[in-house]
């Protein structure tokens, strides 16, 4: 599959690209949450990549693949709190001055691991929109270079690899996916995933919460389509609309567009801090969600599913759990 002149192959040379930049995250098997699914469970834990979510992989990947005139021109982002702090640890770790545009209702555990990294704040109203259009104008000031969340080839081809390695960690595990469910936001995750997926004729559907659904209301209409800023806990996930490279990639790869309750949201991550012993953010339990509350078609047996983030504050984290109380176990049998 390739569209818009990127396919598999540029996730693959991505994935060369960042052999020792990126963890390679475990895939972790829980039965406890396979009783729940009744199916099997393929986690992709991405909670446990550098700075605490899948964004390092197209960030590393996207500034990386910068010339030199464009590093010394300083690198700019927006993001509500992961892309922020990928982008900072890329900047980090080239050296560069780097910028970035970030909500005002931010997670506070986000704003400051972007701080911790060097980067500088600017925060930007509350929706997608607000922080791109301050990222616009801080590039048309100073001359930087925007590091794309998510509508771009570098970073859609970085994020990819998430997939990509998870299809290898199955098959050396001597499984073989039925599926593969994936959080959507912005859709760069989504849309890398689809690359490899399609190459390898697996099905893939999308997870997103109810109250922010732009994946979903897009594909119904057959064209992106903006939907209004969201108030979620999966405040990673509530752009006001998806990408359009992201969006011509998912439109003829997803086999369906699944939305998430914000109690299954809640639901998820608790059930993941219960039997997986790892955390998640409600933006990367999405997934799981989509698993746990049986959205996927009863033939889909062996399911992959990516955990995107685990960048949630112990005070919030200690909040969710107190309201969301995780899934029961079934009995055996």
């Amino acid at each position: 599959m390739q569209v818009a002149g990127i396919g598999a192959e540029d996730v693959r040379e991505a994935a060369a690209a960042l052999v020792g930049q990126v963890v390679r995250t475990p895939v972790l098997r829980v039965p406890e949450l396979d009783a729940i699914a009744g199916r099997e469970l393929w986690l992709k834990a991405e909670n446990l990549q550098h700075i605490g979510a899948f964004k390092a992989r197209g960030a590393l990947y996207a500034v990386g693949r910068l010339s030199a005139e464009e590093r010394a021109r300083g690198i700019i982002t927006y993001s509500s709190g992961n892309h922020a702090q990928a982008v900072a640890l890329a900047a980090a770790r080239h050296g560069l001055r780097a910028s970035v545009c970030m909500p005002e209702d931010a997670p506070e555990v986000k704003v400051e691991a972007v701080r911790r990294l060097g980067a500088t704040i600017l925060f930007a109203g509350r929706s997608s929109k607000d922080r791109h259009e301050a990222a616009l104008a801080l590039q048309a000031e100073t001359g930087g270079v925007i590091i794309e969340p998510f509508d771009h080839p570098h970073t859609i081809a970085g994020q990819g690899t998430a997939t990509l390695e998870l299809l290898a960690q199955v098959e050396a595990m001597g499984g073989a996916l039925d599926a593969l469910v994936v959080p959507v936001g912005g859709g760069g995750l989504i849309a890398g995933a689809c690359l490899v997926a399609a190459e390898a004729t697996l099905p893939v559907y999308s997870a997103e919460p109810a109250l922010a659904d732009a994946m979903a209301k897009s594909l119904e209409a057959g064209e992106r389509v903006m939907v209004p800023a969201a108030d979620t806990i999966a405040d990673g996930l509530k752009p006001v609309r998806v990408g359009a490279l992201n969006f011509a990639i998912a439109k003829d790869c997803l086999s369906g567009s699944l939305r998430l309750s914000e109690e299954a949201l809640g639901r998820a991550l608790a059930s993941c801090v219960a039997y997986a012993k790892v955390v998640v953010e409600p933006s990367g339990a999405a997934a799981l969600a989509a698993a746990l509350e049986g959205a996927l078609p009863a033939t889909a047996k062996r399911v992959g599913v990516i955990l995107s983030g685990g960048n949630v504050s112990t005070a919030r984290l200690a909040d969710l759990l107190a309201r969301h109380p995780p899934h029961a176990v079934p009995p055996p049998g």
